[in-house]
């Protein structure tokens, strides 16, 4: 059981709590800190003091002092004057890991939101009431402002929630579940909708996808190398520990198990063939500089899982800190870098794929012993450079752009919620190009049967070979291809 708002929460965390969201709850030290700040904040509102976002406009408008009358009216109108999201509904569990992560970053006590406020979105996360949050509109600068807006205003009995996989005006959803509508305290519209937690959600779902197409990658270079017949030499420990970087040795030890007895590989000892191409040979280098970027990102978003993102931090009723923990920079840039990481891994796999159908030692043509007459896997790999090439022109980096908002209030932007996009469509791209390579490897199998290939890349083809059978004659074999695609989404593959 998680405490929001005392422990550290980690990436494995949030997706357990996920899958039951009563792994997660309140205990009396973070509910004590939750009413703590709320009174810290009602203090302020009773004084004289001009405070930000409490007592005063917002962005632009900070020098705008608000009634104490006031202060609700001004919180409900940031909430609906910024729910101005455009695009495709984000799915439905990264609006979830946003409701999570923003439970444990408002219970930590600095945010000024009402217990009340974050009982709601604990009972809604667990009732399976999920807001529906669209997929653009925000910079990444005062957090996530618009895909946040859209998050809590279910809150208010405004907007639309998912209920049982189907999108459904929030106000009758609530209403059935006997849940009134809120009414916003001071500072509560504001402690809601800033925040990084859009970028968040997304870098936490992407990792936890990417975390297994590295896994995965490595398998597939074995398979292709099997079947190439390649040398497992460049794989080996002592050549690895003379440039000692954690991801390349890390990839050098799995190509080695990967390809442990294998009585395939064993025929090429002998052979005239003094080196293999990059792409089979610089496994290891390639797919660790890749890893390495995965453990970046991964340690930077588990701080930012655990940090307070609003502003502004209200710290006691006589100190409060108008700052920018909100900007999204410290994601996005990691974020852009993972995302030319998971583009490299589409890179290389389309270059062993196309190895695999140059016809040279031992395997025919595109694979097929009777082309001409069939094209065998001539276009599969169309697909896979089409991808490979998109993927590219989705790794210029976000971060390294800026438009001015909030009337220059907010001159530098993160664009970090991009970042979060492009990173898993890169990896939604990369899981086709990977099943494309599966596709090809098992097909070369065929070609150096009856030997053998190692337990882990035997157990690979017969898991491929239980939804498609080896080629003979042209068939639709882009059918071939999404049964391999969905057999990766499913985690099927035996990587470790």
């Amino acid at each position: 059981m998680k405490i929001y708002g005392v422990d550290t929460f980690t990436i494995k965390d949030v997706l357990d709590i996920l899958e039951d969201p009563k792994r997660a709850k309140l205990n009396k030290e973070a509910k004590k800190k939750i009413l703590k700040s709320q009174q810290n904040v009602q203090k302020i509102v009773a004084s004289d003091r001009t405070v930000y976002g409490i007592n005063t406009g917002f962005g632009p408008l900070c020098d705008v002092k608000i009634s104490e009358e006031e202060t609700a009216l001004l919180q409900h109108n940031l909430i609906i004057s910024h729910a101005v999201g455009v695009g495709k509904p984000i799915a439905k569990e990264l609006s979830k890991v946003m409701m999570i992560a923003k439970i444990h970053a408002l219970s930590k006590g600095f945010s000024g939101v009402s217990l009340e406020m974050i009982e709601r979105l604990i009972i809604m996360l667990e009732k399976d009431i999920i807001p529906v949050v669209p997929e653009q509109g925000s910079v990444g600068a005062s957090g996530d402002l618009a895909p946040l807006a859209h998050l809590v205003l279910p809150l208010l009995g405004l907007g639309k929630v998912w209920q049982k996989n189907e999108i459904k005006e929030a106000g009758p959803v609530l209403e059935k579940n006997g849940l009134a509508p809120l009414k916003l305290g001071p500072k509560e519209g504001l402690g809601l909708i800033n925040g990084t937690q859009f970028i968040l959600a997304h870098s936490i779902l992407g990792l936890h996808k990417f975390e297994y197409i590295l896994d995965l990658a490595d398998l597939t270079a074995a398979i292709s190398l099997e079947a190439y017949r390649g040398s497992s030499s460049p794989f080996k420990k002592e050549l690895h520990e003379i440039r000692p970087f954690d991801g390349s040795q890390k990839v050098a030890a799995r190509m080695r198990k990967f390809l442990k007895n294998s009585e395939n590989l064993q025929a090429h000892e002998f052979c005239d063939r003094v080196q293999d191409p990059y792409s089979m040979r610089c496994v290891p280098q390639v797919h660790g500089a890749s890893r390495n970027a995965f453990e970046h990102l991964k340690n930077l978003t588990e701080t930012e899982l655990n940090s307070v993102t609003d502003n502004p931090i209200v710290l006691s009723a006589e100190e409060s800190i108008s700052g920018g923990n909100f900007h999204g920079q410290l994601l996005a840039m990691p974020l852009d870098y993972a995302t030319l990481a998971a583009a490299e891994l589409g890179n290389i796999s389309d270059r062993r794929s196309y190895l695999l159908l140059e016809g040279k030692y031992g395997l025919p043509r595109l694979l097929t012993e009777s082309s001409g007459l069939n094209s065998g896997f001539m276009i599969p790999q169309y697909t896979s450079a089409a991808l490979v090439t998109e993927n590219k022109t989705l790794c210029f980096p976000a971060s390294a752009d800026s438009i001015p908002t909030s009337l220059g209030q907010e001159d530098h932007v993160s664009m970090g919620s991009i970042s979060g996009r492009k990173f898993n469509q890169v990896l939604g791209n990369l899981e086709n190009i990977l099943a494309v390579e599966l596709m090809f490897g098992a097909q070369g199998l065929e070609f150096r049967r009856p030997a053998k290939c190692s337990k882990y890349v035997e157990n690979a083809y017969d898991l491929i070979r239980t939804k498609v059978a080896k080629l003979e004659q042209d068939r639709l074999i882009g059918e071939d291809m999404l049964a391999i695609a969905d057999l990766i989404r499913e985690r099927k593959f035996e990587v470790n």
